[in-house]
């Protein structure tokens, strides 16, 4: 049998972890003689490489010395745990990726808590100590704390540490004496890492991720825990509910590469993609035949936000979209129900509407913005924490918020933060930078990021994860400026714009089209007021002195769908299209708006 190690990497956003697992690659290639050919990309799905984040965790292998090292990247951001916990099922190992500047990260402590209650043995890799500012003992250190803070054994507190450059394609134990190569790394790995359990006896294997081809259909891919399987065997299904379905493999693959090839038989410990398996979900277990017997399913983080999502009925409907209707939507979400692990779709009886729950803002946007790509038009409302009762007490999700500034914003921020009911738990000094850390309600943290950007003049850094369910924190109070809604449908003039700028300010360019009911900006007063944008200037043959004034248009806000999505209030919608995000009010009609707010 081959030797094989099967590693997860951890690291928080941006600590540079696709970019290593890149280089491994590379080096893997190397071995094998084949020329080493441009730039390998692992984040190949166009919203990952634009937001530089890893979204969906991947499979990759490469070959080392005679030994088979499979790599599985997470994601970093603890909006997509759902992905998270199911990969570190397949690993009996993980490296722990932390920049030698910013060190452990609220969102590195969330995947590696999970990683160690699985019992992986972890390697540590201080990577970036190329920056000049870095301080990689201090790193050091502060992570062995966060590992004894975590409940870590004995054997994994005895951690090995890897210092280097992912970017500059070097690794060496010591961070002052600087290698040519990432080889030390990979020795660490096939040394310390170890090889998965034999286990003898009737096959088995737990579904924790799926792969879907348009000729073959879907596709179980897992980590076989028990005997082996073999092409064209017969199988049992057994799903979570405890019952049995009769299937049999048609082919199977492993990973190789950032590819597949195909296999005739793969043993215990490796990880493998099963094709001909029918109406299986993830958490459900392939076992043998005539003995079933499944591995416990994976639990999942329950969701902790929720969203209306609905057909698009503006007025401007199916201008730019390909699939507008609401069977097309209810199909496409049913789909990412299939692999998004930690979302929940429910439909509301006789209505279009379907409530759609998932980890945070981040995580339904990444669905939104991944349809709008596709073509679908959509409206959506705005995100609801989902409360629960514990015991009898009406409880609220809590996020563990960090911001990291420079020392002079921090009690702006600080008050912005404990106005949304916020606590401060810890505040440290790193060098001319402060690190805060807060608990806050996840209804505090909507709209939040906007604001701190704004009193810190972009400087700060937020990251935040949710910790737990606590008792209700009350109302929070919010200075909300009223909105500029559009009186008629028809093209924006910059005469009519120019005439209002002292109201507020305004969302949209002039040439722009609107409708009746979009908003089009926000009052600088706290009141809601409709105005005309069509006007145009009438011309006369008169000349007057002071009459062709040049116009000075201040420009408009522009939102991202997170911004939007995080703006709006209750009474309002996010229009979705390809092209365009446009907010409006749900209720277009300015005397039906006015019936329904005294009602």
């Amino acid at each position: 049998m081959q030797e094989i190690r099967n590693i997860a990497i951890i690291a928080h956003v941006d600590h540079g972890k696709t970019t290593l697992v890149d280089k491994m690659l590379l080096a893997g290639k190397l071995f094998r003689g084949n020329q080493q050919t441009g730039e390998l990309m692992l984040d190949n799905n166009d919203l990952e490489r634009e937001r530089g984040i890893t979204i969906l965790s991947k499979n990759v292998s490469i070959n080392y010395k005679g030994c088979k090292i499979n790599i599985i990247d997470t994601p970093g951001h603890s909006d997509f745990g759902g992905e998270v916990e199911r990969v570190l099922n397949m690993a009996d190992g993980c490296l722990l990726l932390v920049d030698a500047f910013e060190g452990p990260m609220p969102q590195t402590r969330f995947v590696l808590q999970k990683a160690l209650l699985l019992g992986l043995k972890p390697i540590v890799v201080i990577n970036k100590v190329d920056k000049p500012n870095c301080r990689p003992n201090e790193v050091q250190d502060a992570v062995f704390e966060l590992m004894f803070n975590l409940d870590a054994t004995e054997d994994q507190l005895n951690f090995q540490t890897i210092y280097g450059s992912a970017k500059e394609n070097w690794m060496s134990e010591d961070w002052r004496k600087k290698t040519d190569n990432i080889m030390p790394l990979l020795d660490t790995i096939v040394k310390h890492i170890p090889a998965p359990v034999i286990n003898e006896g009737s096959a088995q294997m737990l579904i924790t991720s799926l792969d879907y081809s348009p000729y073959v259909g879907r596709i179980a891919v897992g980590r076989i825990h028990r005997g082996e399987f073999k092409e064209n065997m017969d199988v049992a299904l057994v799903k979570r509910d405890g019952s049995i379905v009769k299937s049999r493999i048609k082919s199977l693959n492993t990973f190789d590469g950032l590819g597949r090839t195909a296999a005739s038989t793969v043993q215990c410990g490796d990880i493998c993609a099963i094709i001909g398996i029918d109406g299986f979900e993830i958490g459900d277990s392939i076992c043998d035949v005539e003995h079933p017997d499944p591995l416990p399913p994976i639990a999942i983080d329950e969701p902790t936000m929720s969203m209306t999502f609905t057909n698009n009925d503006s007025p401007f409907f199916g201008k730019d979209g390909k699939y507008v209707t609401s069977r097309h939507i209810h199909e496409r979400l049913m789909r990412e129900l299939d692999r998004n692990l930690a979302l929940r779709v429910d439909k509301e009886e006789n209505m279009d509407v379907w409530r759609v729950s998932g980890r945070g803002v981040l995580h339904l946007s990444i669905l939104i913005e991944t349809m709008r790509r596709e073509g679908y038009e959509l409206q959506v409302g705005q995100p609801q924490v989902i409360t629960k009762e514990i015991n009898g007490v009406l409880c609220e999700p809590i996020e563990q918020l960090t911001v990291n500034l420079p020392e002079e914003y921090s009690s702006k921020i600080i008050d912005i933060v404990t106005r949304r009911k916020g606590e401060l738990i810890s505040m440290e000094t790193q060098k001319d930078r402060l690190h805060l850390e807060f608990n806050i309600p996840s209804r505090g943290i909507i709209g939040l990021r906007n604001h701190i950007l704004t009193v810190s003049a972009g400087e700060a850094i937020m990251a935040h994860r949710f910790s737990e369910y606590q008792p209700w924190k009350g109302e929070i109070e919010r200075h909300t400026n009223g909105s500029i809604i559009a009186m008629e449908s028809g093209t924006a003039f910059a005469y009519a714009i120019d005439k209002l700028q002292d109201r507020g300010r305004f969302f949209i360019f002039p040439q722009e089209e609107v409708y009746a009911g979009q908003v089009v900006g926000e009052n600088a007063k706290d009141n809601d007021i409709v105005v005309n944008v069509t006007k145009s200037k009438k011309l006369t043959n008169m000349r007057a002195s002071g009459s062709d004034d040049k116009i000075r248009l201040i420009p408009p806000v522009v939102f991202s769908l997170e911004e939007a999505l995080e703006y709006i209030k209750e009474d309002e919608y996010v229009e979705i299209t390809p092209n365009h995000l446009r907010i409006r009010k749900i209720i277009l009609d300015e005397t039906e708006r006015k019936r329904a707010a005294k009602n």
